[in-house]
């Protein structure tokens, strides 16, 4: 009796929180009609913004992916004085608000904080363009790839890592052979929470991107314009692509899972 009311607990929750959600998103884009939709994703602006958004998050996941693996073995495999205090660093973006991260990255990069004035005599502007979307994309996003790979560098690999290199393994095939197919589904899972931050987020980016129209306006900034100009319609149309990526990261994670290495491969 109780695993009957939990399951129906659950898909109760589910239906009421997440599907009935999206479910009326997709019903009010379509509610004017297909062509109406279609009309509203080719809009010069919204494609302008959907491009912005899959570049931002094309630029900010290998990066992620790099600094998240050599973290994460770092903290993992080694001990030194600072290891705590590196993954509390990695680990704030977790407890701050988006809107104080891109405060804090105005502060320091705009043209009037001690790097971005410094910048400013060679024509560098680092905020409200790409270069301040991708550098507050990568803070809010640092620590998922590396809270999904420590855990299993915890606990896995380490003596075969000690094997490899005694058999005379170089770095490229440690990591290939040996670290690479243990962490292979973490990395994913990382990688899928990496890019639907990236692709969703708003708050630090609407700080930094000046809501530029047609220039820096994201996905969720263009989402925001259209329902604050009274085209909702136009607004769940640019939402029902924002769902779509985050639903093509899942499908992707799902591909990578079944054909990618598996432990034991070479």
């Amino acid at each position: 009796m109780a695993r009957i009311v939990l399951i129906s607990l659950s898909f109760l929750f589910v239906t009421l929180v997440i599907a009935v959600p999206v479910a009326a998103v997709f019903h009010r884009a379509f509610s004017e009609g297909v062509a109406t939709y279609v009309a509203n994703i080719l809009d010069e602006e919204t494609l302008l913004a959907i491009r912005l958004t899959v570049l931002t998050a094309l630029i900010v996941l290998p990066l992620n992916v790099i600094f998240g693996v050599a973290a994460a073995w770092l903290i993992a495999r080694y001990r030194f004085f600072g290891r705590r205090a590196l993954l509390i660093i990695i680990e704030a973006p977790f407890a701050i608000s988006p809107i104080v991260a891109g405060l804090c990255f105005l502060l320091v990069y705009g043209a009037y904080g001690p790097v971005g004035g410094a910048l400013a005599p060679y024509g560098v502007q680092l905020m409200f363009n790409l270069t301040g979307i991708v550098l507050v994309s990568l803070f809010v996003t640092c620590p998922f790839v590396v809270r999904e790979l420590l855990p299993v560098l915890m606990v896995t690999g380490e003596d075969e890592e000690k094997a490899a290199i005694t058999l005379g393994a170089n770095g490229w095939h440690l990591f290939r052979f040996v670290i690479l197919p243990n962490i292979s589904w973490a990395l994913v899972y990382g990688v899928v929470l990496t890019a639907a931050r990236a692709m969703g987020e708003f708050g630090a980016v609407s700080v930094v991107a000046g809501s530029i129209r047609g220039e820096t306006m994201t996905l969720p900034l263009q989402i925001e314009l259209l329902y604050n100009d009274y085209n909702a319609t136009g607004a769940f149309a640019a939402a029902t692509v924002l769902t779509a990526l985050a639903l093509l990261t899942l499908v992707l994670r799902g591909i990578l899972n079944r054909f990618g290495p598996k432990k034991g491969h070479v």
